[in-house]
């Protein structure tokens, strides 16, 4: 008769709304409370469940729509993503399918994801609690994939790159941006920085893959948004990622760096980042530094300085001054890279580059 005791499953109706009322009372509550947590659990395992299945439950078409219109209509999302770190450890990943889920479930006929579509148009500060997530060691993660999701659409990455504070808190609307107004620097995007630099290992490396999602999946708008904020973002990048005390950080970004200077889409961001004689010494000393793989990196952002035929004077002035050097240099620079033809041919067409350098530095030709 054990059968007979057993809990009723909740109606989404019932689930959400106890969700909502658990999560709440977890905000508000300054100590630990076993009691809401494992509730808490259930209903979150419950709803994954829902939009899931499992191997034992099909989803249901019907019930994941109600579901998620239900979620929205009482603001879940943004008590979730504000609260997360709050949760146990198996809530969390739960929370997280939750958030997937949602930001990519199309209704048929749909052409779009209807919970983003609400995000973006009525809800944005979710997205914003969600990259503050990497506030905390416990909710980078979870917060971090759910990130990434979203920032399929050039929407969210939007969000991210233009938010500023507002007075009265809210996010600010995209219609109203200017894309050619520089920054404040004090919107969420600059935080990065930060939580890649600062923070606990897992914190810094998935920051650092939200980052990157960020700059390389969105090239007309990320181009467009370098341009406007160039020096800022640079003085950063350069200061905080390439010349990061963290071995991986340093890596990562050199590489990151390489990779945004040769896309096509951000040429004119290329050519006004290789003009800077302040830049190219910070990455001649790439190739000096101890860490094989930090001089490879190095390489491949040094060889665009080098390869550049519109070069400034100040780029010319610090080659030529430093051209012998450079070529008793290079000849032995990573020679143990023998299987490596491209590197091969790039480290000759350097060479042969720098040999050819002019006594003394002739400015540019001008646009005509």
């Amino acid at each position: 008769m054990a059968f007979l005791f057993r809990n009723k499953a909740k109606s989404n109706a019932e689930l959400v709304k106890s969700t909502k009322e658990l999560v709440l009372k977890l905000s508000e509550d300054q100590k630990l409370n076993p009691k809401i947590e494992e509730e808490l659990a259930k209903n979150l395992h419950q709803m994954k469940t829902i939009l899931q299945g499992t191997t034992e439950i099909e989803v249901s078409p019907e019930s994941v729509h109600q579901l998620l219109a239900i979620i929205v209509q009482e603001d879940l999302l943004y008590l979730l993503a504000n609260n997360i770190h709050k949760l146990l450890f198996e809530s969390r990943k739960d929370a997280q399918v939750i958030f997937s889920t949602a930001f990519r479930y199309k209704a048929p006929g749909a052409t779009e994801p209807q919970v983003l579509h609400h995000v973006i148009q009525y809800r944005p500060e979710i997205i914003i609690s969600l990259c503050r997530g990497y506030d905390r060691r416990e909710s980078a993660m979870p917060c971090g994939g759910v990130l990434r999701e979203a920032l399929k659409y050039d929407a969210i990455a939007a969000l991210l790159l233009y938010d500023e504070p507002t007075p009265d808190g809210k996010t600010r609307d995209l219609a109203s941006v200017n894309p050619d107004i520089p920054s404040s620097g004090k919107g969420v995007f600059w935080r990065f920085f930060d939580w890649i630099d600062k923070g606990a290992f897992e914190v810094s490396a998935d920051a650092f893959n939200t980052f990157r999602d960020i700059l390389t999946k969105h090239k007309s708008l990320v181009a467009t948004y370098l341009q406007t904020n160039f020096d800022m973002f640079f003085e950063k990048y350069n200061t905080i990622l390439v010349q990061s005390e963290s071995y991986v950080t340093k890596r990562q970004s050199i590489k990151l760096l390489g990779e945004i200077l040769l896309d096509r889409a951000n040429y004119n961001v290329m050519t006004r980042y290789v003009d800077s004689g302040e830049h190219l010494k910070i990455i001649m000393k790439l190739l000096r530094d101890d860490r094989r793989m930090i001089n490879y990196e190095g390489f491949h952002v040094f060889k665009v300085f080098v390869a550049n035929p519109n070069k400034s004077v100040a780029v010319q002035r610090i080659l030529i001054s430093n051209r012998e050097k450079l070529l008793r240099f290079l000849p032995t620079f990573l020679e143990d890279r023998t299987e490596d033809d491209q590197f091969i041919d790039e480290k000759s067409f350097l060479i042969r580059q720098i040999e050819q350098l002019p006594p003394a530095p002739v400015p540019p030709p001008t646009a005509s």
